[in-house]
């Protein structure tokens, strides 16, 4: 069974969900750093724009009941392949060791320099007692 999760702490979506979740699995649907207050991209900066993506990411994540210790794979849609150090500095910052399991890629952007999209494992550790 699968349920739509939504908040208004992330962008509005269009015609889709911000994350869905199906069992203990949360998609996330991909966000940019779009500020959800102003509607408006937050910075002119990889490093504003990837703090908001990461923040919106974390919105989606915790409508669900989860955190971002969670996220077990992300997936970075970069402008501008040259920001990755950038946008990597940022990340550290958000998502603590063990890191998800991420994929960067360049990409054309309709708005912004980054979009994110990921998964989160909402579920017991299968690892812990």
């Amino acid at each position: 069974m699968k349920r739509p999760v939504s908040t208004d702490r992330a962008p509005k979506p269009g015609p889709y969900s911000q994350g869905v979740l199906a069992g203990d699995t949360l998609y996330v649907s991909a966000v940019g750093p779009v500020d959800p207050a102003t509607g408006e991209v937050a910075g002119d900066t990889i490093e504003a724009q990837a703090a908001r993506a990461i923040e919106n990411v974390r919105a989606i994540v915790q409508a669900a009941g989860g955190t971002l210790d969670d996220v077990v794979k992300v997936t970075a849609f970069l402008a501008d392949l040259a920001d990755f150090q950038k946008f990597n500095a940022v990340y550290q910052q958000h998502f603590k060791p063990p890191y998800p399991a991420r994929s960067t890629v360049q990409v054309v952007l309709n708005r912004g320099l980054i979009v994110l999209d990921a998964v989160a494992y909402l579920g017991k550790d299968t690892n812990e007692g």
